[in-house]
């Protein structure tokens, strides 16, 4: 939200003389057409300076006064909603602030990695924690939060009257004057970060009561929860709203497979696939992909169930050695279809055997121990993988396709596979339109809630300067009578919020950039 009232400046005659002496070209100096350029730019409400563009119009002022006179009483009580909201979320920003930099403290005190899922505040660096694929949804997302914030500013100030009734019904059949003036609103990008403000006559702000500038600055944050919270509904109940049009509960369908990808190939994964298992787990959806992949790294390799007959059969004499982290391999190294299984009988539990993996595994169950196979009376034994620690051999079921056997880190089929659980019920609609509405509600959620709290924070420049001040006039005045010392009050806990903001900020792009 900008306050201060803007004024264009003084305008020249573009045939004025040059008061610098400047160079002329085709009869008009330097600065006549500067100044050309200027009026042109101003023509258009545009502003342009290093690193950072504005663009103002007072086309929406219309539609900014008809909802601030829509419903006088429910936006007297949407607003005083607002207004406590607001100064709750000052005081818990704080609180939020303090805990995430004893978080990071922690953090860079035992060297421990970094998880991003414990801090709930993230410094966001496009190309290192951010996607670029992404970047889309990440500035789309930004802009319509900044939008949202300020348009709660503005209604808020259109909406603002003298309340001198002592009855809310009363307060609003006065019918009275808006005391703060709207001149326009806008959007800018700094660097390239987008972003948008309302500007509002500061001497109108000055003269209402500390209340009624609460519920003025506290509107945007406000609107930020608001939007957040919408998100998350629609997020909730994205299932039952393209239920007409797409089904979940079967399985992650493919949407995109990386060239890099270890399940990109004839065997592999292919878009529009549709994955049922990974191993033993079932897979219904995405997060069922996700915790399945989570599983399977944290412990240790599954085994197969082969007859004792088709080991025989299918193992080919090896040399057994060691790797370096202490596994055991005895497949040759220019093998690409062998895999090297460990398993035990009744006489040796270390025997290892060189099996071709898909005619080994495909079709066997899955298994812990030689128990787990003891079925129909015929001998089998419990065959597992010997490989690498971090390694694992995943068989992911996609029907009606071959198996696809995966052989790696499962993190590696996670960052380099998307998936979908919306499975379109007619081959004209799109598998990405599900995809796209769901991750900008969870950006909307996750940008709109960060500027809440952000704005929120009693820190200079920010909403949280104007709430804290708005807040000690109302609350103070009668225990502090000197303005002065009241303004004293305000900067010191001013002074102290920008720099556990800046602490913040700092140490926590240091976390993410450096480690």
């Amino acid at each position: 939200m900008r306050q201060p009232l803007l004024l264009p400046p003084p305008s020249r005659c573009r045939n004025d003389p040059d008061p610098g002496g400047g160079l002329r070209a085709g009869g008009l100096s330097s600065s006549s057409l500067k100044a050309s350029y200027e009026d042109w730019l101003m023509s258009y409400g545009l502003s342009i300076s290093p690193f950072h563009m504005r663009w103002q119009t007072a086309l929406f002022n219309r539609l900014f006064y008809s909802w601030g006179r829509w419903k006088p009483r429910f936006l007297y009580l949407w607003f005083s909603i607002g207004m406590v909201f607001g100064i709750v979320a000052m005081f818990g920003s704080v609180v939020l602030l303090g805990k995430t930099l004893m978080q990071t403290l922690t953090l860079m005190i035992t060297e421990a990695p970094v998880v991003q899922n414990d801090r709930m505040l993230q410094v966001v660096v496009p190309g290192v924690n951010l996607p670029i694929s992404q970047l889309t949804y990440f500035f789309t997302a930004i802009l319509i939060s900044g939008i949202i914030h300020e348009v709660g500013h503005g209604v808020a100030a259109i909406r603002s009257s003298v309340w001198t009734s002592t009855s809310l019904m009363d307060c609003i059949a006065s019918d009275l004057r808006e005391q703060v003036r709207f001149n326009g609103f806008g959007i800018f990008i700094f660097i390239v970060y987008p972003g948008a403000f309302v500007d509002l006559f500061t001497t109108h702000l000055q003269l209402i009561s500390p209340v009624q500038q609460l519920r003025i600055f506290c509107a945007g944050v406000w609107h930020n929860f608001v939007l957040g919270v919408a998100s998350l509904i629609v997020l909730f109940l994205l299932p039952a709203i393209l239920f007409p049009f797409y089904y979940t509960g079967v399985g992650a369908l493919v949407t995109e497979v990386t060239e890099d990808s270890p399940a990109n190939g004839p065997r592999g994964l292919f878009v529009g696939d549709l994955v049922t298992n990974l191993q033993d787990c079932s897979v219904r959806g995405v997060e069922d992909w996700n915790s399945c992949l989570g599983e399977i790294s944290q412990k240790t390799q599954i085994g197969y169930c082969i007859n004792a007959a088709t080991l025989q059969q299918l193992s080919s004499p090896a040399r057994v050695y060691r790797r370096l982290d202490g596994t055991v391999e005895c497949c040759s190294n220019s093998s690409l279809t062998d895999i090297c299984f460990s398993y035990s009988n009744n006489l040796d539990s270390h025997l290892y055997a060189c099996l071709p993996a898909r005619k080994a595994i495909e079709a066997s169950q899955v298994c812990r121990t030689n128990m787990d196979c003891q079925k129909d009376f015929v001998p089998s034994l419990c065959v597992t993988p010997s490989l690498e620690n971090q390694t694992r051999l995943i068989r992911v079921k996609h029907p009606p396709h071959v198996d696809m056997l995966f052989v790696g880190h499962p993190m590696h089929l996670q960052y380099t596979v998307s998936l979908s659980s919306f499975v379109p019920r007619h081959n004209f609609l799109s598998i990405d339109l599900p995809v796209v509405i769901e991750t900008m509600c969870k950006y909307l959620i996750s940008l709109s809630g960060a500027l809440a709290v952000i704005n929120a924070v009693p820190c200079f420049a920010l909403d949280g300067q104007w709430i804290l001040n708005s807040f000690l006039e109302a609350t103070l005045a009668s225990l502090i009578v000197e303005k002065q010392n009241r303004e004293l009050v305000g900067f010191l806990i001013l002074l102290a919020g920008s720099a556990l903001l800046a602490a913040n900020v700092a140490l926590g792009l240091w976390l993410v950039t450096a480690r």
